[in-house]
């Protein structure tokens, strides 16, 4: 089991390269089983979470081969093939690890006709249903069963026939699934109050490279009309607009000024304003964006939001560093009803935090102080590596296996800029 270690009070300056987007990549992965010839993704993030759908895609048939494995590299090339799907279930061995796993479900419907995927796993940050994602399949034509912990889905005919689905809220795995089923159905299919995250946007762009016919893409209607055989295509994977807003707050909580190497600030607009409020200074650039500080950060009010509004993979991250906040910040999480889990451990190495439902209220304090505190959830843990950078004294980090699903060589990147920051194995 590992740990990470950091000794807290070192400003950070320097480059920090963004690698590509981990709930893009695992979006695009699935893709793969769409056609009989090769998808190459570049660009892909080391996650453990992408060698986990990696790994399932195998147990499907697919095929996968990775270049850029050097451990220097950041970013890999993966070329996916499924010549031939020999499986359609996806276990619960799989995919109870990552939740992921069913964005499967789509794309093995529209190849083959029919699928059987396990319930989902993922973070425990709350109760995260898959009835939107079974509602668009139904809307397409499909024929939908529940069984011994499996969703069950037919094709009749082997394709499904095409219709119109108007989600009652807005959801980005089940937007996917319902963009991946209807590439291949006999007619048009319609997605109404579909997400419109960049992420959606990237799968969309990486379907038409594919073949696809996609109208209204990055608005709240998309219309696909399906295609008979989709070919392969090679893709990039966009940058990890969260991954680019966690070092930021780093930067807040820190001090310093540190270059975002491949961020897109159009893809993270929100986030951005939120920084400038809190009072850093950000500058986008051809490539990049700067973010600079000093001081204390300033307490701000945050609600999370479907995109375009501030994202739900960011509250935590935000919260660490307006913990230092001069003023009284106040945070309600509208997306997730359990997304609180890693208050305690932050009130551990000091913070003031008061949660009462879906808010919190975070006074901040002067200092906080290094001390052992326990991973969550992937951006819960995030939140505890950004306290422990301002701190004043050691922290260490257990459960660090969720940091390892979504931040590709975090210690690495951080140290590169001044933290002093270390993983430890203990045996």
């Amino acid at each position: 089991m590992d740990q990470i270690v950091i000794r807290g009070g070192n400003r950070l300056n320097g480059r920090i390269p963004i690698s590509g987007a981990k709930n893009s990549a695992l979006t695009l992965l699935p893709c793969a089983l769409l056609t009989d010839e090769p998808l190459t993704l570049r660009n892909l993030p080391r996650l453990a979470d992408i060698d986990g759908f990696g790994h399932l895609l195998n147990q499907l048939g697919c095929s996968t081969t990775i270049e850029g494995s050097r451990p220097e590299d950041f970013g890999r090339v993966m070329t996916a093939r499924a010549t031939t799907i020999t499986a359609t279930i996806a276990p619960y061995d799989i995919v109870r690890k990552m939740r992921a796993s069913i964005l499967v479900l789509g794309p093995l419907l529209a190849r083959t006709g029919e699928a059987s995927v396990s319930l989902p796993g993922g973070c425990a940050i709350g109760n995260r249903p898959i009835d939107l994602h079974l509602k668009a399949l139904e809307a397409f034509g499909a024929e939908m069963e529940m069984s011994s912990g499996y969703v069950k889905a037919k094709a009749p005919g082997g394709r499904l026939p095409g219709g119109r689905i108007n989600f009652p809220v807005v959801s980005v795995g089940a937007t996917e699934n319902a963009l991946m089923a209807a590439s291949r159905a006999k007619g048009t299919c319609i997605i109404g109050n579909a997400a419109r995250e960049p992420e959606i946007i990237d799968l969309c762009n990486c379907l038409v490279a594919m073949g696809v016919k996609i109208d209204g893409i990055g608005t709240e209607t998309l219309t696909i009309e399906g295609v008979d055989r989709l070919h392969g295509a090679t893709y990039r994977v966009m940058s990890d607009r969260i991954e680019a807003g966690s070092y930021a707050c780093a930067v807040m909580a820190t001090g310093g000024e540190v270059d975002l190497v491949g961020a897109n600030a159009e893809e993270m607009q929100a986030t951005i304003d939120a920084l400038v409020e809190a009072g850093a200074t950000v500058t986008p650039y051809a490539g990049g964006i700067k973010v600079a500080h000093e001081g204390r950060p300033k307490g701000i009010t945050l609600s999370t939001a479907p995109y375009p509004g501030f994202a739900t993979d960011m509250q935590a991250q935000f919260m660490a560093m307006l913990a230092l906040a001069d003023g009284v910040s106040v945070l309600t999480e509208t997306i997730f009803e359990n997304r609180y889990m890693h208050v305690p451990e932050l009130a551990r190495m000091g913070a003031d935090i008061q949660v009462s439902g879906r808010s919190a209220v975070v006074r901040g304090v002067d200092r906080l102080v290094g001390a052992p505190v326990m991973a969550t959830d992937l951006r819960a843990s995030m939140s505890l590596i950004i306290a422990g950078l301002a701190a004043q004294g050691e922290t260490t980090v257990s459960r660090i296996y969720h940091l390892d699903r979504g931040y590709e060589r975090l210690e690495e990147k951080l140290a590169a800029v001044g933290a002093d920051i270390e993983r430890v194995n203990l045996g």
